[in-house]
């Protein structure tokens, strides 16, 4: 019965709770505030969630103080019921009354829950429903000497106590036995057992350590169980009687308030028609253990609302029959779905459609929206609440959003990315757009994407653009060409495609330097962009070579008239930071659809017409012709065929000597590589040369030469005690690009050649950037015993003062000017001043290309220190010793010196 009585209580609160908005505001609030900002406001939801279930249980404490105060009310009232009725017995009996006997014949409830006992006048016991009654008076007792002086006739009820006639804690009950004239005749006193009190203590609501008892109004009757455990009257369940303010009410009571240490929520109410408080105590630890059971969930799974809300949904389930609930339930839910749209940045509406009698669609209109939707529209809510979507004329494009919502009316969802016209009211650029079907409502977000949707612009920008000349660059013609083909197609037009490559330009970089580069290609970029048709787009396709494309061409004579523009654009110097430098263009034409169908093809045959530039003497333009594809074709072969010569070694080495022109010996040996081609015979540098330097295999090819090199000297070294250094030609592109110091090094440790045996000859190109790489690297090939010579001097742009800086030790003169000594004057004045500043210099200088005896007369008088050349001697084979010439004399005009 008490348990049923609990129930209806719980339902009363749940209904009362249901009735009560701010309870579950509160609750959803908070759930959706930790759903919102995380982690971060977790511990101060979990303390609110601590208070609410510490509130719970002292209204649960207080409804239950009302249940206790009720039943001891009547238990009470049960106990003066016997007692009255005890006392009419003796009345009737004129005293004679053998309470023992009434107990056998079932007067009295059974033996254990209350003894009766009567006293007389002077407080002597005269009979009992005990077995054995105690003779000591009771004359001296509170009970016995308040009933005796008074007049009226109340129901005491006095504190517990060791029981007078039995040997147990009972609760003295007593009333007055007065004579027919209203004299005091003795007590009629009941001896209840202290648990009858608490025998309604009920585990399963106020669990193990819950608190159930009883206080008189002067706070001195105390009778209390604590869980299994009924509380004696030598000791107390509080540690001090709490101070209780009102004559109901509940409130929590710390630890130290209980002789067992554990805090509980205490509810108290006065029993009814007796001055006696019922007191109820919940144990805080039993009644937080499922909020700390439910706290720990929430911190593993990251949110105390979820686990807020499936309690508050197991709680529905159970009163799912009751519609208010529910309704209210999902009022509240609504209500803090909303708060959470309110403090976001996206825009939602829920959209209803207006349908006419038959139940088409005519139009959609907004029946709600939050605050950063409305403002999307420079509005508010209520402003746009209400409106037709035909209404919002522009501010977006009507007719493809009301399709938009047909969609998501017909399939359930739709979702896209909208470009918002620059015209449009709207407040963002780009939006993301997601419509779901609710019913027959349409729940709609847009989310502005203006600034990723700008970042990515800018990052395809940034892969688009070339970064030196801020053209469009390869990766992007690859995405824009084959557009713009399928347009031409589609519109039958033609396309012309113009490849593009600079001509002088290796020799810029490698002669100015990659600064001089660089400026030069944004210099050029600036000319074709000014020599183009404004509609023309213009790529650096990469390193020297261009990209036009020229789109709508009426006749290929258009795209010849672009490129005889670009031509005369590049007619004029440029003057750059390291010079003046002339630079032209090679030019080849593709034509859409004539020459291809496709982005690959296009450019395919378009750089094969620009390779027919270059092969005819560079300069100009030219249409792809069939033809041309098979001059690349040969030129393939002949790259392939020189790769696979590489990889092979059909390379062989021979050696022209160097003499002195005074002694005419032999001073070194110029080793020179041949091809020994397995088709064609031996090959000429001349054959091979350019196309290494063009391919960049000329690095490959010059390791190989020094590697042969250095093992040649190592065999001519078993058989000649005495050898003459040798001179290796270094290209300046290997010299740049082929760390030439640690080839040389390796392949000298590798063959155990000394480094005075070797000499490189390096073009005045090579060093033409003041470049502390450069200089650093000579130099420490100078201090291993290498001397270093400036080959062909005269041709290139060296400087005094790099010459100096450099400090070289043998000056090559080109053979143009060994020639000219015999032709001008001009050609000895010149020659004269190169040895002059070579040897002020501190360089030897040799004379290159010497054809006859003339000449070596020439040189002679002109302090020329050796000579080489045919008429000295051709290249010879290696041999197995070194061939060394044998001394020889040069006669003089005079005779033999």
């Amino acid at each position: 019965m008490q348990q049923k009585a609990w129930q209806a209580s719980l339902l009363d609160k749940l209904r009362f709770v249901r009735r009560t908005p701010s309870v579950f505001t509160t609750w959803l609030l908070f759930s959706m505030a930790v759903a919102l900002i995380g982690w971060g406001v977790l511990l101060a939801n979990l303390k609110e969630a601590q208070s609410a279930v510490e509130k719970r249980a002292l209204r649960e404490a207080g409804a239950l103080a009302r249940t206790h105060a009720d039943r001891l009310a009547r238990s009470l009232d049960a106990m003066d019921q016997v007692a009255r009725h005890v006392r009419l017995e003796w009345q009737l009996a004129k005293g004679a009354l053998d309470l023992h006997k009434l107990r056998t014949e079932g007067f009295f409830s059974p033996a254990g829950l209350y003894e009766v006992t009567l006293f007389d006048r002077d407080g002597i016991p005269l009979t009992s429903t005990a077995p054995t009654i105690s003779p000591a008076p009771v004359d001296d007792r509170d009970f016995f000497i308040a009933l005796r002086n008074t007049v009226a006739d109340p129901l005491s009820v006095s504190a517990p106590g060791y029981g007078l006639l039995e040997q147990r804690n009972v609760m003295h009950i007593a009333r007055r036995l007065s004579a027919a004239d209203g004299m005091f005749s003795g007590v009629v006193l009941i001896s209840v057992a202290n648990h009858f009190f608490t025998a309604n203590y009920d585990p399963t609501v106020l669990g193990t350590h819950g608190l159930l008892g009883m206080l008189d109004s002067d706070r001195t009757l105390e009778v209390v169980r604590i869980g299994t455990r009924l509380i004696g009257p030598e000791e107390h369940g509080f540690t001090s009687i709490p101070a209780l303010s009102q004559a109901s009410g509940s409130m929590r009571l710390p630890a130290q308030q209980f002789n067992d240490g554990r805090a509980r929520f205490i509810g108290w109410h006065p029993v009814p028609n007796y001055q006696i408080v019922a007191v109820i105590g919940l144990d805080e630890a039993d009644t937080l253990a499922q909020y700390h059971a439910g706290r720990h969930s929430a911190i593993w799974y990251g949110t105390w609302a979820s686990a807020a809300l499936a309690l508050l949904t197991a709680l529905a389930s159970g009163l799912s029959a009751e519609l208010a609930w529910r309704k209210h339930r999902l009022g509240m839910a609504q209500a803090t779905y909303r708060l959470a749209t309110e403090e976001g940045s996206e825009g939602f509406y829920i959209i209803q459609p207006v349908r006419d009698r038959q139940g088409l669609v005519l139009d959609f209109m907004v029946i709600d929206c939050n605050q950063p939707g409305a403002e999307f529209f420079n509005a508010r809510p209520q402003e746009l609440i209400g409106k037709s979507i035909s209404a919002f004329r522009g501010s977006l494009d009507t007719a493809a959003f009301i399709d938009y919502l047909h969609q998501a009316s017909e399939n359930g969802v739709y979702e896209n990315e909208i470009d918002v016209p620059g015209n449009a009211a709207l407040r963002l650029r780009w939006a993301h757009l997601k419509i779901i079907r609710s019913g027959d409502n349409l729940a709609v977000r847009l989310r502005d994407i203006s600034a990723a949707k700008a970042h990515v612009a800018e990052l395809k920008r940034r892969g688009n653009e070339d970064v030196l000349t801020g053209l469009p660059n390869r990766h992007w013609i690859q995405g824009y060409l084959p557009d713009a083909l399928q347009h031409a197609q589609k519109e039958g037009q033609r396309l012309a495609l113009l490849f593009i490559d600079l001509d002088g330009f290796k020799k810029v970089n490698d002669t100015a330097g990659h600064a001089a580069g660089d400026e030069l290609l944004m210099h050029a970029a600036h000319r074709l962009q000014e020599a183009v048709r404004p509609h023309d787009k213009v790529v650096r396709f990469g390193g020297d070579e261009f990209v036009v494309i020229i789109e709508n061409v009426e006749h290929r004579m258009d795209a010849a008239h672009v490129a005889e523009r670009i031509g005369a654009a590049f007619g004029e110097a440029f003057r750059l930071s390291q010079g003046v430098h002339q630079v032209g263009t090679s030019i080849g034409i593709a034509l859409f659809p004539t020459d291809g169908a496709d982005t690959s093809t296009l450019l395919e045959k378009a750089d094969i017409a620009m390779y027919s530039v270059k092969t005819n003497g560079k300069g100009g333009y030219q249409f792809y012709e069939a033809k041309f594809y098979n001059a690349l074709r040969d030129r393939l072969d002949r790259e392939a065929e020189l790769r696979r010569a590489i990889e092979g070694d059909e390379f062989l080495m021979v050696y022209q000597p160097r003499v002195d022109i005074l002694s005419g010996m032999t001073q070194s040996m110029e080793a020179l590589v041949r091809w020994q081609h397995p088709e064609r015979g031996l090959l000429e540098p001349a054959e091979f040369i350019g196309l290494a330097e063009d391919t960049g295999m000329v690095v490959e090819l010059g390791a190989l030469v020094i590697d042969k090199v250095c093992a040649q000297i190592a065999r001519w070294s078993e058989h000649d005690a005495a050898l003459v250094p040798v001179s290796i030609n270094v290209s300046p592109q290997q010299f740049r690009n082929g760390d030439v110091g640690s080839v040389l090094g390796e392949a000298l440790a590798r063959h155990k050649v000394p480094p005075s045996l070797i000499e490189l000859e390096i073009t005045e190109s090579s060093v033409m950037d003041e470049d502390a790489a450069v200089s650093s690297t000579l130099s420490q090939l100078q201090k291993q015993g290498i001397k270093i010579l400036v080959d062909d001097f005269g041709t290139g742009y060296s400087s005094l003062s790099q010459l100096h800086r450099l400090d070289f030790d043998v000056l090559k003169v080109d053979q143009a000017f060994t020639a000219n000594i015999e032709t001008s004057a001009e050609g000895m004045v010149f020659f004269t001043a190169i040895v002059t500043m070579a040897h002020a210099l501190g360089m030897r200088v040799v004379a290159e290309g010497v054809e006859n005896l003339a000449q070596v007369r020439l040189l002679r008088t002109l302090q020329c220190d050796e000579v080489q050349g045919f008429f000295i001697s051709r290249p010879l084979p290696a041999g197995d010793s070194q061939p060394v010439l044998p001394p020889r004399t040069f006669p003089t005009a005079y005779g033999n010196a």
